[in-house]
């Protein structure tokens, strides 16, 4: 049967972003959101990757003028680890290591002891708290390439909500009592305002209820909690103080049994601690988180279950967002595997004429099935080879953390040192990281390997001269206040 209406089940920003993904590429699609007002906004700050301003901007086409205004996003350019024996590196989302610089013999990542803050712009600009560089004129030059968003997360869903209604998307105000079912197909949910409604496909978006997904079609769930330990998390906002800079770029700290992450936005700062709660009670973590966030203000504390079910598209129902899986946001993937969701369903939908078949769901669920389990073996290199604290919890994991999927590139790395190779050979052309990232974390750990190179005093000429073009660069840039400032600007007009 061709689809023809759609059901969206939750209205937060994976709900949203499903919704206005369909209906911006298959236009005709009668698409409804079913949001419960018993459910709020969960109002953390949110990073992203890339990938979430290529999703909107540049696949949706969604103008950025609307977006900036609603949304009020600021600028990040990567992560900055304080993790490892360095007292911190920074992990940009442009190309430091997994390119070759003209000149050189092997590509950037063997020559990684020379100090690696200006090899690429988006370090420069890292090192220096800058978010953009400046034209000949002066103006910062505001590209989305390699720069992802910093968002309120209660910001983002009011964008979400008005570009959805723009769009001509239905959203009705309702909560599901009961779902009826036959075998893997959802056939009418019950409202409790005492009517019912129906559709030909059913988008789970509930979060971690699953409720159609998980609750009503008992599908598998694949835990992750062999290799991602932490389960619980301690958030908390704090103003920022006069004069105290916007960050362009978020941090994850190692804590005696976890880390904790801080998100800069213009006004406030968002500081959350991801714990094992196996390791230490939720008064000591709270204690410790304190001692490291004395102006946080209130804190809450939210439970979760790292993993991913079996298939996300089961009969008639897909599930996207924490409806599907979940992992702690250390690398910020949660708005990223989202988008990834939402555009491979629209794309689905449109090359199966909205008559998708067995081999079609099949293919989907394998190629997400694959994206959840990369990124859990990225972050399991991430927590094996932390060698910055000795407590219980980290040498459990430099000890118990398997690599899954990513051990070969971890072989690889160890006896080929940074190698592009790696690149086509062990990783996947849709990894989400690349070589970029694995060498990132690799060499920002300072994680061993055998094939040294020595440069030639040539080759460290080459390097100094091209760091110092991009050292002058990047001390020109213009920071997030600088930035924001242009982009309010009446006179600024998006490209």
């Amino acid at each position: 049967m061709k689809i023809q209406s759609i059901i969206v089940l939750g209205g937060g920003s994976a709900g949203f972003t499903a919704a206005i993904t369909l209906k911006r590429i298959l236009p005709q699609m009668n698409v409804t959101i079913l949001r419960s007002p018993e459910i709020g906004i969960i109002g953390v700050g949110e990073g992203t990757t890339p990938f979430f301003p290529s999703h909107f901007h540049q696949f949706l086409k969604l103008p950025m003028k609307e977006f900036y205004e609603r949304a009020q996003p600021t600028w990040k350019l990567g992560i900055r680890f304080l993790w490892g024996q360095q007292e911190f590196f920074d992990y940009s989302f442009d190309q430091q290591f997994a390119k070759r610089t003209p000149g050189l013999a092997k590509n950037n990542g063997f020559y990684h002891e020379e100090s690696p803050a200006d090899w690429c712009l988006g370090a420069g600009l890292m090192e220096r708290s800058k978010a953009f560089s400046r034209n000949e004129r002066g103006t910062p030059e505001i590209t989305l390439n390699t720069t992802a968003y910093h968002i309120e997360n209660t910001k983002l869903v009011s964008y979400l909500e008005w570009q959805a209604a723009e769009l001509g998307v239905i959203i009705q105000n309702e909560t599901v009592e009961q779902v009826d079912r036959e075998g893997e197909e959802i056939t009418v949910l019950h409202l409790r305002s005492g009517g019912t409604i129906a559709a030909d496909l059913y988008v789970d978006a509930s979060g971690f209820a699953s409720k159609l997904l998980g609750q009503t079609l008992n599908e598998n769930f694949h835990d992750f909690s062999d290799t991602l330990f932490c389960d619980s998390a301690i958030i908390g906002p704090r103003q920022r103080q006069e004069n105290e800079e916007i960050q362009p770029f978020t941090t994850a700290e190692t804590m005696d049994h976890g880390w904790c992450w801080r998100i800069d936005h213009e006004h406030h700062i968002n500081r959350g601690y991801v714990y094992a709660s196996s390791f230490v009670s939720d008064e000591q973590a709270e204690a410790e988180f304190r001692q490291k966030n004395p102006l946080v203000q209130q804190t809450r504390l939210v439970r979760f279950r790292s993993g991913r079910y079996a298939r996300s598209w089961v009969g008639n129902v897909i599930a996207v967002g924490n409806a599907a899986g979940f992992v702690e946001p250390l690398e910020a993937t949660a708005l990223m595997i989202l988008c990834g969701q939402s555009r491979s369903l629209a794309e689905a939908l449109v090359d199966s004429d909205a008559q998708p078949g067995p081999m079609l769901k099949n293919m989907y669920n394998r190629f997400m099935g694959e994206r959840w389990d990369e990124i859990r073996d990225f972050l399991a290199i991430h927590y094996r080879f932390n060698n910055r604290l000795d407590t219980p919890f980290w040498q459990h994991c430099r000890e118990k953390t398997p690599l899954h999927g990513a051990e070969e590139i971890y072989q690889f790395y160890r006896e080929n040192g940074p190698s592009m190779l790696a690149n086509a050979i062990f990783i996947s052309p849709n990894d989400q990281f690349g070589a970029e990232g694995y060498l990132a974390m690799f060499l920002g750990m300072q994680v061993p390997y055998q094939k040294k190179h020595q440069p030639s005093e040539q080759e460290r000429a080459i390097l100094q001269q091209h760091k110092h073009l991009i050292a002058q660069q990047a001390n020109r840039g213009a920071s997030v206040s600088e930035a924001l400032q242009v982009v309010r600007d009446p006179r600024w007009r998006w490209a």
